[in-house]
């Protein structure tokens, strides 16, 4: 039997409630590798995750049994959490419901190729519009 080979690249988008600017630094870098285990832990990889005070962009390789919806409410809820529990003075702090979730790669490229522009606009985005 062949077997098949599946990669879904997403470029994931989601903002604090009402687009406030929770996310300075030094929680901002915090959250970023506190999103990697968590993606990790819905049995994901990222690749690259940026952003600026009202938002956070992943480039994440999820897998194909679980729902995009589903690992990114996970991953929502349990930053939440982590940042309710982490910053005491965030109490009031929400994500945004809605998320702008896009497919990474074209048919034919590789993955690295596939990836090259998504991590750039990730890095390009944290280098251009520090808050």
């Amino acid at each position: 039997m062949p077997h098949s080979y599946t990669q879904l690249l997403y470029h994931i988008v989601y903002a604090t409630k009402s687009r406030h600017p929770w996310l300075a630094e030094p929680i901002r870098s915090r959250l970023h590798a506190y999103l990697g285990g968590a993606i990790r832990d819905e049995g994901g990889t990222a690749l690259a995750i940026g952003g600026v005070a009202d938002h956070v962009h992943i480039l994440a390789r999820l897998r194909q049994d679980k729902a995009v919806s589903a690992v990114i409410g996970a991953i929502k809820a349990n930053s939440s959490g982590w940042i309710h529990r982490e910053f005491a003075d965030l109490a009031a702090f929400e994500w945004q419901e809605a998320t702008l979730r896009l497919p990474s790669a074209g048919r034919r490229r590789s993955a690295c190729a596939a990836t090259s522009p998504a991590r750039r606009s990730i890095t390009d985005a944290n280098r251009t519009k520090r808050n």
